[in-house]
């Protein structure tokens, strides 16, 4: 524990942060998925992939409904290419068929946090790789550009975003109780995050766990992510949901 000169406990001393750069709007690759800047070019791809869902259950805990034609998709996805506290991204299979959206939010370089949020996978990503490569791909994004702290948010109700963040290394911090109000109902909001210090060991295991030869050429793994972050320390966390 720190002390300062009046013998009170004080945070731990940062005599070299910086300000951090915001992330750019540019593509990131990874073995499974490519993550492209969102543009409304990919509104009609999107539309597909989404409307292939038999319901809106996908989109219960999102601010909007699910949109069911060119133009909402079109609309949908210029209002969060036109806000500049995003950066969002069309998640893209490995060859460029859009299938998801995800965005960096609450950016604040001057502190070194930021948020993954607007989490929109359609069934083209179900019994695949793909989300979690996509959500490791921002990760390793935001830590290479020297970001202390990425979080992740959800609705308390909504258990299985919550546990696919602890899958992949965040820790539940805590529950913020009626944050907000969406789609006529009270939300309380579930916390979590991964800082810099975790990244390291989180980085190791999902690497492992997502590298190619840990996969059939069918697409399904040999070596479940539980096995890869044995020896992790995630003792913060809940159990784990069963790998998808």
């Amino acid at each position: 524990m720190n002390i300062n000169q009046f013998d009170q406990p004080i945070g731990e001393a940062l005599p070299d942060w910086q300000p951090v750069a915001r992330p750019p709007r540019a593509p990131l690759t990874g073995q499974h998925c490519l993550l492209l800047p969102l543009s409304v070019d990919h509104a009609e791809s999107l539309l597909q992939a989404f409307m292939l869902a038999p319901d809106e259950r996908d989109w219960t805990w999102l601010s909007v409904e699910r949109p069911t034609s060119l133009s909402q998709m079109q609309h949908w996805i210029a209002d969060k290419v036109a806000d500049v506290a995003l950066v969002p991204f069309t998640v893209c299979t490995v060859n460029q068929q859009p299938c998801g959206v995800v965005c960096f939010a609450s950016i604040e370089p001057e502190q070194g946090t930021l948020e993954i949020g607007h989490v929109t996978w359609s069934p083209l990503m179900q019994r695949s790789v793909i989300g979690s490569e996509a959500i490791f791909l921002l990760l390793h994004r935001a830590f290479s550009l020297g970001y202390r702290r990425v979080a992740w948010r959800c609705d308390s109700t909504n258990v299985a975003s919550r546990r696919a963040a602890e899958r992949l290394g965040f820790r539940f911090e805590g529950r913020f109780r009626q944050v907000m109000t969406r789609k006529q109902r009270n939300r309380d909001t579930d916390w979590l995050s991964m800082i810099d210090r975790e990244w390291p060991e989180v980085q190791r295991a999902l690497s492992v766990w997502l590298s190619a030869d840990n996969f059939t050429d069918e697409g399904q793994q040999k070596r479940p992510l539980s096995a890869c972050f044995a020896g992790v320390n995630r003792a913060d966390t809940d159990a784990t949901s069963p790998e998808r």
